[in-house]
């Protein structure tokens, strides 16, 4: 979820009083705020060869076996040897408003305005807030929500006009979902077979990460052990069915989003995976079988060093735990493919336009860190759905950056700075604690239900917005350079309640028109699956051929699993 799509995506939304906060873990008294990273880290003013572990400091030109090469392990420079000489991140941009109609409209408009750029173009799908929770449009929770942060997808009707006349076979495409995702896949997978597709030869990506909800985004539906049940059954399904899927995509995002530390953040994402993996082998699963459609995205906010530095280490920790921690054999196991979005919760509504530029340097940090793809945020996210112009401007910066700056022309250009590995260093080393912290906790299903993740979101944020407060943080436009005229300075997308009353009356003719008695059998089989610990992709699929609404098939699973509202911490 970008900033579009969450109201004040910079709060944490956690019910831990704010009386309990850790406020002690502040700036070390006496020290100047310009030194500061985002994340705590006090900078030297200059960086010698002896500060870094990494180099040789009787040659520094050296490389370091934790650096070495470009594509080899374990992959600081990168996980391709030629990166952006050989092939282009991927421009992915983020869509999705009113009807399915309306959002297909966008995606075409996007795919026009990608036409003679060297860099694959991808489709990454925004949902309503009633489909992320998994529910009907014409659910009365669903109320004033339709169409308003993202599509309306209550069918497989809906799926169909989403992607009508798009070659799925020849771009990518992503979903921004998590608490129903293993639905909307399998009603995806439903539509494509319906078209005549072959499964072999889609590519995209399910979002699929319900761990990060717990954490910060809460967008949760069944207790945290069932969900992860869930995702291990789209991996599994994902490895014998869609080759080239890419079954989760384990996402630090929305734990920055929420307030996080790039180091938190870090720690957070790559422990995430760790559990993944290991109730994947817990399950009987080979390693090598479905690590490599594992998959990352991680934000990218405005300290442009440590985000550069993050995802190199993230890189290095990812390969070192795939080979040691879990014996993967194939290379391919240890590569931390990663996407990148620009920071949502970064976007100030006062002085809009001043987004633009925030959105360059962060995209340009997410590039020199060396993603495999990249999405950049458009200038009027914090007051609303994107406008045609803004996205068009997003998706031009990116082509400016790809073209214009030259960035592409050597890989991981900063390797060997003191500065940059210093930081690397740095930045594994506490993550590397972090993920031994939560393995002490039982693993990240333990750190759940004793509050852990929320607790350190929500202290790194009141830490922030404390030094924002205190003016040590200085926010251009909101607590330094004001002119007097900081509010909306450009035209905000208005979604028409029309779209709520037209997508509920397609949902009863949907309704109306199928056959009751196949509908009712497929959620029997679903929740007969549940009940025996089946893996439920293959009856998610059927359901949705049997014209099974996407709510339907949520309550069906929730029949077994229930819902959860919560531990007593929270």
């Amino acid at each position: 979820m970008c900033a579009a799509q969450c109201p004040n995506p910079g709060t944490t939304r956690s019910t831990i009083d704010p009386a309990t906060i850790d406020k002690s873990k502040t700036r070390p008294a006496g020290v100047d705020p310009e030194t500061v990273t985002i994340s705590g880290y006090v900078i030297d003013e200059c960086y010698k060869p002896d500060e870094v572990k990494t180099t040789d400091p009787a040659d520094p030109a050296k490389a370091h076996p934790r650096i070495a090469e470009p594509g080899q392990y374990p992959f600081t420079r990168g996980v391709h040897r030629n990166m952006y000489r050989g092939r282009l991140w991927t421009m992915r941009q983020f869509a999705g408003f009113g009807s399915a109609d309306d959002t297909n409209q966008r995606f075409k408009y996007l795919l026009e305005n990608a036409k003679g750029t060297s860099a694959n173009t991808g489709l990454s799908t925004a949902f309503d807030l009633p489909t992320l929770m998994g529910r009907d449009s014409d659910d009365p929770l669903s109320m004033g929500e339709v169409g308003r942060c993202g599509v309306a997808i209550s069918t497989i009707e809906d799926m169909h006009r989403l992607y009508a006349d798009i070659p799925l076979e020849e771009v990518t495409v992503s979903q921004t979902i998590n608490g129903p995702a293993a639905v909307i896949w399998g009603m995806y997978l439903a539509m494509a077979k319906q078209r005549g597709f072959d499964w072999n030869k889609l590519g995209g990506t399910i979002q699929n990460d319900i761990l990060k909800e717990f954490h910060a985004q809460n967008e949760f539906i069944y207790p945290p052990e069932a969900s992860v049940k869930l995702v291990v059954d789209t991996i599994e399904f994902q490895s014998q069915f869609v080759p080239r899927w890419n079954s989760v995509s384990i996402s630090g995002y929305h734990i920055r989003e929420a307030g996080s530390t790039a180091v938190q953040e870090l720690a957070f994402t790559l422990r995430d995976g760790m559990e993944y993996v290991e109730w994947c082998l817990k399950r009987g699963l080979d390693v090598d079988a479905f690590a490599p459609r594992l998959s990352f995205f991680f934000n990218s906010h405005n300290e442009f060093f440590e985000e550069i530095c993050k995802l190199r280490a993230a890189r290095r920790i990812w390969a070192k735990a795939m080979k040691e921690r879990y014996g993967a054999k194939n290379e391919r196991s240890m590569f931390m493919r990663t996407h990148v979005q620009t920071a949502g919760c970064s976007l100030t509504e006062q002085q809009p336009l001043n987004n633009v530029a925030r959105v360059a340097y962060q995209a340009m940090a997410g590039v020199l860190g060396g993603c495999q793809s990249l999405h950049t945020d458009s200038m009027d996210e914090t007051l609303g759905l994107p406008t045609d112009l803004a996205v068009r401007i997003a998706l031009r910066t990116q082509q400016i950056l790809a073209h214009e700056t030259g960035v592409h022309r050597t890989v991981d250009p900063l390797a060997g700075s003191w500065f940059v590995e210093a930081l690397t260093d740095r930045m594994e080393e506490d993550a590397n604690q972090i993920i031994s912290d939560i393995d002490d906790m039982g693993g990240v299903v333990g750190g759940i239900h004793k509050g852990y993740f929320r607790r350190s979101i929500a202290e790194a944020a009141y830490r922030f917005g404390q030094e924002v407060e205190a003016g040590d943080r200085i926010i251009v436009g909101v607590n330094a350079y004001t002119d007097g005229n900081e509010e909306k300075q450009v035209e905000i997308l208005q979604i028409s309640h029309d779209v709520e009353v037209k997508q509920c009356e397609r949902l009863a003719a949907f309704r109306k028109n199928r056959d009751e008695d196949a509908a009712q059998r497929a959620l029997d089989a679903i929740r007969e699956a549940c009940r025996e610990d089946k893996n439920v992709m293959p009856f998610l699929v059927e359901a949705s051929l049997a014209n099974c609404t996407l709510g339907e098939q949520v309550q069906a699973m929730a029949d077994v699993y229930g819902r959860y509202t919560g531990g007593p911490e929270w």
